[in-house]
């Protein structure tokens, strides 16, 4: 069968964690089988693993190119033992594989989705004549036998399988949109993109693991619907993103407002709604100067954090729950809002702070794989760190994150760039460079910054630079590099402390 992603995403580690991928230079039954195991068991929730034979791992943890290959003669001999080592899983498991030609070699990929009838055993020696069996999971980049607690746990998760890889008896093949399912294979370069308008539909969503349940009643899983339904909203109500702008504020101007709806897939929303944003809410403020080659250049939101809380937004929230992904935009910034809030291993201090979220469970690990084939997240809990250094490369003060204790709700709230007018809405033009006329920015006297840098420290030795930068539409950081570099100006104490002093260069 075809895989449902690129193999070269896999020999380089790319979109998957490391941790779900293994490379083995040769076909060693027993070791491999351990970790099919443990891929299935999926005690992490991760969404199980690949292991790629005729590969070698370089230091980095890489695959080692050229690759080294199996012998091609040998495979038939490999699948078809694989066959009986597939039965003795308890209870039975069926692992996909797929042959890839990578350097000229070939390569055997064996993909080991999260199964639905975990926990599973295997025999410790699967070529053994005495079959004790074991069960395995996975611990950072091994597979291990499960053990006290974490067997315990491991048996616990028998009922616990996340929404979007549930069944759903509701969601039909004419649910499936055929557009939807090939843009996404396209995309992501899957060599199922070629079979799918020349084998039945049901057989490609088998091979994509998107079909589970009996022989005689085979079901279409939640994932399906919400990654290639035109409609999710049938099955999932509100699967939505709302925009909603208030020109004066939510609270000066509550009945001044205007909203907006996106539906669709969840991709389709997302790029939809971001869309929307680049044209009516993003600008880019150009403020040429005479007393600098450069011109000063700032968004006033960064289009990358906002992609990055979106595309959150919709891989975390609960589809069971009625309530839409809401974009509130106002004069001080933008508030993402969601639902549920994060998960409760994660520290209120950790929240507070609003730096990397660590969570062991993922709400919808399944989606959370599609959405990185096509680079919509890592989802390595990088979303958070990601969204403040693109805030503080754009200039922009951190991001902030709100909840309550118990974690109804998730707001991220994006301030706007310091040095913008607090405009919401463009009156339709679209997001652009904006130049500003003058030579210097607006509030400042005509002549070099460098005197009236001086003229606001003398008339206020406690006068901050981001106080400045208000004051003249610059960047703080842009006004504390001027201030470097001015012999006659230093800062004395430390902190908020402290004050500005003019040093008298003549004496």
């Amino acid at each position: 069968m075809a895989l449902p992603i690129n193999v070269e995403d896999l020999l380089n580690k790319r979109k998957i964690e490391g941790n779900r991928i293994e490379f083995k230079k040769g076909w060693n039954p027993a070791d491999i089988y351990h970790s099919l195991c443990a891929f299935a068991n999926d005690f992490d929730n991760l969404g199980g693993g690949y292991v790629l034979v005729g590969v070698e791992q370089d230091d980095n943890g890489l695959s080692k190119r050229p690759v080294k290959g199996i012998n091609i003669d040998a495979v038939d001999g490999i699948l078809k033992k694989m066959v009986g080592y597939n039965n003795m899983f308890d209870p039975y498991y069926l692992p996909r594989t797929s042959l890839e030609e990578v350097d000229g070699q070939q390569v055997l990929v064996i993909w080991a989705p999260s199964g639905v009838n975990r926990p599973y055993a295997i025999p410790m020696d699967v070529t053994a004549k005495e079959k004790k069996m074991k069960y395995y999971v996975r611990s950072c980049s091994s597979s291990i036998e499960a053990k006290g607690e974490v067997l315990d746990e491991l048996r616990e998760m028998a009922n616990r399988v996340p929404f979007d890889e549930r069944p759903n008896p509701e969601i039909t093949l004419n649910d499936i949109s055929m557009v939807l399912l090939r843009d996404y294979l396209a995309t992501i370069g899957s060599k199922l993109e070629a079979s799918l308008f020349t084998q039945p539909l049901a057989e490609t969503l088998e091979q994509m693991e998107l079909m589970t349940g009996p022989t005689e009643n085979r079901m279409i899983k939640n994932v399906a619907a919400m990654m290639f339904c035109e409609h999710p909203e049938k099955f999932f109500k509100y699967t939505q993103i709302d925009i909603v702008i208030f020109p004066e504020g939510r609270v000066k101007g509550p009945n001044n407002f205007s909203e907006t709806t996106i539906r669709g897939s969840v991709p389709q929303i997302i790029k939809g709604a971001l869309n929307y944003l680049k044209t009516t809410v993003l600008r880019e403020y150009v403020f040429k100067v005479s007393y600098q080659e450069e011109a000063n250049r700032f968004w006033n939101y960064p289009l990358a954090a906002l992609e990055e809380v979106i595309v959150n937004a919709m891989y975390h929230r609960d589809y069971q729950q009625y309530e839409p992904v809401e974009i509130s935009v106002e004069p001080e910034g933008i508030s993402v809002l969601s639902f549920p809030g994060p998960d409760r291993s994660i520290s209120k201090t950790a929240i507070e702070r609003g730096e990397r979220l660590v969570s062991r469970r993922y709400r919808n690990r399944r989606l959370g794989d599609f959405l990185k084939e096509l680079d919509l997240t890592e989802g390595r809990s990088t979303g958070i760190p990601t969204i403040q250094e693109e805030m503080q490369e754009n200039g922009s003060p951190r991001a902030t994150i709100e909840t309550n204790d118990e974690r109804n709700f998730i707001n991220v709230f994006i301030p706007i760039h310091e040095g913008c007018e607090k405009t919401v809405v463009l009156n339709g033009t679209q997001s652009g460079t904006q130049d500003v006329p003058q030579d210097v920015p607006q509030d400042v006297p005509q002549g070099k910054l460098d005197d009236w840098i001086t003229e606001q420290i003398q008339k206020n030795p406690n006068i901050t630079t981001k106080e400045l930068g208000r004051l003249c539409g610059l960047n703080s950081k842009t006004i504390q590099r001027h201030i470097s570099k001015l012999s006659h100006i230093e800062y004395v104490g430390s902190g908020y402390s402290g004050h500005w002093k003019i040093i008298d260069t003549h004496k």
